[in-house]
């Protein structure tokens, strides 16, 4: 995902606004979480040279040292899910009838999902839920990269999530999650030129979970959406592998500008609630966006940026590097009073 994120800015620039976007499924998919975490954490010439690679990289931590539940092998999340869906079923009698319609009559993780979102943004004025559904199916059946992201992102919630009480929950109810695989296959539909039908998609997802993502932007794996009420991404868009990313985030524009428009966000960012990121600028892999910053010139790799407009955390010319994982630890407060001589 790191290589479309740099590569998307100049192909983009020798392109007319008409070229077809590229589908997010074109980029190299190989996702090691483990690998990713060593390269986040290895020092750079300019990190402090007593930089040790945090417990956070080693260990998913709830609040208060509480160790999440083992995330369980790729393979095992749909039944994963079922089995959290039987055993809810028991505990709550009321339940049981919904959870044996939305997941234990399905025979794959892609049905059910297929059927979630179809439940959630069917409407007699577009889309009946079962038009949908067989829409949502057939495009989980033609890229099952789009089912493996999924899984990822799910992972992303339960290891980032102090909330989050079990994959069923978010499965069900997390609309970033939700928002974010109904956008995965309306960028589908967008790179095989249904731009229509895309652009329909998008609505309802824009009506039911007040979330604005253009069917042109791409989306890499493992990405969380907190809360995302009010996120706003632009067609351009590029966010990176194991972002995290809070609500009303806006990856827009600066203007009337057309092409190659907006940010590009690299792997393992964390961009923090009410954040603008605005025009074809990027932002390095591990750095994070404080909450409320307007970010108008490009962040550096490992970096914090805060204010509005945004600067670097530190001197521009040596800026405080980061020697934690933002978007793994989604500590919204390390190093602020280095950004501040009065922190309240």
């Amino acid at each position: 995902m790191a290589a479309c994120v740099e590569t998307s800015r100049t192909d983009a620039r020798q392109a007319p606004l008409e070229m077809e976007t590229p589908p997010i499924s074109s980029c190299d998919y190989d996702y090691d979480q483990q690998s990713k975490i060593a390269r986040f954490c290895r020092p750079s010439p300019c990190n402090r040279a007593s930089m040790e690679i945090p417990i956070s990289c080693r260990t998913v931590m709830k609040p208060g040292s509480r160790r999440f539940p083992e995330i369980p092998a790729r393979d095992n999340v749909w039944e994963k899910i079922r089995e959290e869906a039987k055993m809810t079923s028991g505990q709550e009698p009321i339940l049981s009838n919904y959870y044996q319609t939305v997941i234990l009559s399905h025979d794959s993780f892609s049905s059910a999902l297929a059927n979630n979102l179809a439940l959630r943004l069917g409407s007699s004025m577009s889309f009946s839920s079962a038009a949908l559904y067989d829409l949502f199916k057939g495009v989980l059946a033609e890229d099952k990269r789009i089912v493996e992201s999924a899984e990822e992102d799910l992972r992303a919630v339960m290891e980032r999530d102090p909330a989050c009480t079990g994959y069923l929950q978010c499965f069900l109810n997390f609309k970033g999650f939700l928002a974010c695989q109904a956008h995965r296959v309306a960028h589908r539909l967008w790179s095989q030129g249904r731009r229509t039908l895309a652009q329909v998609v998008q609505s309802r997802v824009s009506e039911v979970f007040a979330m604005d993502i253009h069917p042109g932007a791409r989306i890499g794996r493992g990405v969380f959406f907190d809360h995302a009420t009010g996120v706003v991404i632009g067609e351009a868009a590029v966010v990176g592998d194991g972002v995290s990313i809070l609500h009303k985030v806006t990856l827009g524009g600066t203007g009337k500008a057309t092409g190659d428009r907006h940010p590009k966000i690299g792997d393992g960012v964390l961009i923090e609630a009410g954040t603008s990121v605005l025009g074809n600028i990027r932002v390095g892999e591990g750095a994070k966006i404080r909450a409320g910053s307007v970010v108008l010139k490009e962040v550096p790799p490992s970096s914090s940026a805060a204010g509005n407009p945004a600067r670097l955390v530190g001197e521009e010319d040596n800026p405080v590097m980061l020697n934690r994982i933002p978007n793994l630890s989604m500590d919204h407060k390390w190093h602020v009073a280095e950004w501040s001589d009065y922190v309240i």
